[in-house]
C-alpha cells in the first residue's frame, strides 16, 4: 500500500470535518434576515446529496467512497444548519427552571431538541433507503457514526463535562446551555470513549490489511478517521483546552 492511498482519504476526512463545521458556523453568524434563505438553500443541497448517495451506492470504487462520504456529510449539514438557525429544534424554547433536577430536567432537555431528534431519524431512514442493497455503504456508515457519536456527546454534555463549548450556540439558542452541566467528569464519558475505540480499532486494522483493495482502504480510512475525530472530541470535553481556535474564522462575530 502506497502512502498516498492511505493519506489522501485521511486528510480529506479531516479537512471536510474542519471546513464543514466552520462553514456552518459562518452561515449562522450572518444577519438573521439571511437565515431563511440559507435554510431553504440547504434543503436543495440535501436533495442533491440524497441523489448522490443513491448514485454512489453501487460504486465500490475510491471515487464512490469519497462521494458517499461527502454526500452523507451534506445530509448531516442540513440538520446542523436547521438546528443552529433555530428552525429544527424542539417544542420547548425556554431555559431550564433553576430548581429542576433529575428526570424532570432530562424531559425538559429532550423537549428542547425533540424536533431535531425526529429529523435525524427521518434523515437516517432516507439515507438507509437510498443506499439499501448497494455495495458501497460508506454514506450510510458515515451517517450512523455521526448520529451515534452525536447522541453520546449530547448525553455527556447533559450529565456533565468540563468543556461545554457554549460559544458555538447562537444567541437565539442560549437557553439550551441551561440544560448542560459543567463538571470535571461523568461516569458515561469513559464508557463512550471505550466503546467507540472498540469500533475504531477494527476499522484501522482493515485499512492496513494486506488483502485490502484501494476501495476498501479508502472507505475504511474515511470511516476510521471520522470515528477517531469523534473520539477526540469526546476526550477534549474533559481537558482544559478550548477548540474554538480551530474555527475562529467561523466564529468571527
Amino acid at each position: 500500500m502506497s502512502m498516498s492511498t492511505f493519506a489522501f482519504p485521511l486528510l480529506y476526512t479531516v479537512f471536510a470535518w474542519w471546513f464543514g463545521t466552520g462553514i456552518i458556523l459562518l452561515l449562522n453568524q450572518r444577519p438573521r434576515s439571511t437565515h431563511q434563505t440559507t435554510f431553504w438553500m440547504s434543503g436543495v443541497v440535501l436533495l442533491f446529496a440524497l441523489v448522490g448517495l443513491k448514485t454512489s451506492a453501487n460504486l465500490n470504487t475510491v471515487a464512490g467512497a469519497y462521494c458517499g462520504f461527502t454526500c452523507a456529510l451534506l445530509v448531516w449539514a442540513w440538520q446542523e444548519i436547521g438546528f443552529l438557525l433555530g428552525y429544527v429544534t424542539g417544542s420547548r424554547r425556554t431555559a431550564c427552571p433553576p430548581e429542576c433536577r433529575g428526570f424532570r430536567k432530562a424531559f425538559y432537555a429532550f423537549q428542547t431538541i425533540a424536533h431535531h431528534e425526529l429529523a435525524l431519524l427521518v434523515l437516517g431512514a432516507a439515507v438507509a433507503l437510498v443506499t439499501w442493497g448497494g455495495s458501497n455503504l460508506v454514506g450510510l456508515w458515515t451517517f450512523i457514526i455521526l448520529w451515534a457519536m452525536r447522541q453520546s456527546a449530547k448525553l455527556n454534555v447533559f450529565l456533565g463535562v468540563l468543556n461545554l463549548n457554549e460559544k458555538f450556540l447562537p444567541v437565539h439558542l442560549k437557553y439550551i446551555h441551561s440544560y448542560f452541566t459543567k463538571r470535571a467528569m461523568n461516569p458515561l464519558l469513559p464508557i463512550s470513549i471505550l466503546v467507540a475505540c472498540l469500533f475504531a480499532i477494527p476499522l484501522w486494522q482493515a485499512v492496513f490489511a494486506s488483502s485490502a483493495t484501494p476501495y476498501q482502504i479508502a472507505s475504511s480510512t474515511i470511516l476510521a478517521t471520522l470515528l477517531s475525530l469523534a473520539i477526540l472530541e469526546h476526550v477534549l470535553m474533559v481537558l482544559p483546552l478550548s477548540t474554538e481556535g480551530l474555527w475562529k474564522w467561523g466564529l468571527r462575530s
